[in-house]
């Protein structure tokens, strides 16, 4: 186990519940529900689902410092095969164009090629989330062909284009094999223009505070990325660092974590507010439990009009006018440009 988890535990950081309460106890400008109130968005409700995110499970190959969903190799959660079949199913019923597989580390889910399979028979768009480093390994190395056939879009995260601030974050060596598994994506038309493989990347900064302007930072990294190594790619999507799990405790270990939060509440955007990602899609855990989205997920924090519903009873009718639970670690989602799973919303 990675040394942040053994960190979570000594401060009991680990049980997603003393993480709520953390952030609650924080004597901030004002409340995350205090702010939509200002901005009349009270109550935050959702709008459509035209996305179903599914969480197949929190094993990974990396242990990442900022990783609000606390993967790494020891995690033993992993979907199974009965709830992975009822995604599909409600991808089915109700002809939710997209599909969006995250983790932990998909690409180590067993039973991912018959959930991307699935989703792709019924015509749904499939985007797959990626860290790059597990393209390499062994099982895996068939992967990005497989994608490419079913035109998966490939959403890979990457913390900066140089090797000193993304194996700060993400290890020693990962910078040269994301380059590489890059390269590979590349290799059969990932990020080229005009292949129709769509290739982005995600960005995420190596510290306490919030993103660049995500036009601009596209340029930086197309031109460098491009200059260094010979990659391309289609979108940079930045994503401001949850104070959730690890990163809740770098904050608290390094005593950022009061003037961190306060940035974020002082950087509330309405209209970032009136976009989040939450409104758009349900999250649905490796066991099955739905979700306002992946955060509220790693929270515990559940619908708040249906909290004990599960894929098994999914209901779509009462999904798309749910009231959307929310908590101050939601002003993470609406600083600045706003932050979501792809990208800035503002």
């Amino acid at each position: 186990m990675g040394e942040s988890s053994l960190v979570g535990r000594a401060h009991g950081l680990a049980n997603p519940a003393v993480q709520r309460a953390h952030l609650e106890a924080l004597v901030l400008p004002r409340r995350f529900e205090g702010a939509l109130a200002d901005s009349t968005l009270m109550p935050l409700k959702a709008l459509e689902v035209n996305t179903l995110q599914v969480n197949v499970g929190k094993l990974c190959n990396q242990t990442c410092r900022h990783c609000h969903v606390d993967a790494g190799p020891a995690r033993t959660e992993v979907m199974s095969l009965e709830v992975m079949r009822a995604c599909l199913d409600v991808l089915e019923r109700y002809d939710i164009p997209t599909l969006d597989v995250t983790g932990g580390a998909p690409e180590i889910y067993p039973h991912l090629r018959e959930l991307i399979d699935g989703a792709f028979n019924v015509g749904a768009h499939v985007m797959h989330r990626c860290n790059l480093t597990t393209l390499l390994t062994g099982p895996c190395q068939d992967l990005p062909a497989f994608l490419a056939e079913r035109r998966v879009e490939i959403v890979a995260s990457l913390p900066y284009y140089l090797p000193k601030q993304t194996d700060a974050q993400r290890g020693v060596g990962v910078f040269e094999k994301s380059i590489e598994a890059l390269r590979l994506l590349n290799g059969i038309g990932y990020g080229r223009e005009g292949s129709g493989l769509h290739l982005h990347l995600v960005t995420n900064p190596v510290g306490a505070f919030l993103p660049a302007g995500q036009s601009s930072l596209a340029q930086d990294w197309k031109r460098e990325l491009h200059r260094r190594y010979g990659v391309e790619f289609n979108d940079l999507y930045t994503i401001t660092n949850m104070p959730i799990a690890r990163f809740l405790e770098y904050l608290e270990d390094s005593g950022n974590l009061q003037p961190y939060m306060e940035r974020l509440v002082q950087a509330f955007n309405p209209q970032a507010a009136a976009g989040v990602m939450c409104r758009y899609l349900v999250s649905v855990s490796w066991d099955g439990r739905i979700y306002d989205c992946d955060f509220n997920q790693m929270l515990d924090l559940r619908i708040a009009d249906h909290p004990g519903m599960t894929i098994f009873d999914f209901d779509l009718e009462r999904l798309a006018l749910r009231r959307i639970a929310t908590g101050q670690h939601c002003f993470g989602c609406t600083a600045g440009a706003g932050s979501s799973c792809g990208g800035a919303v503002a």
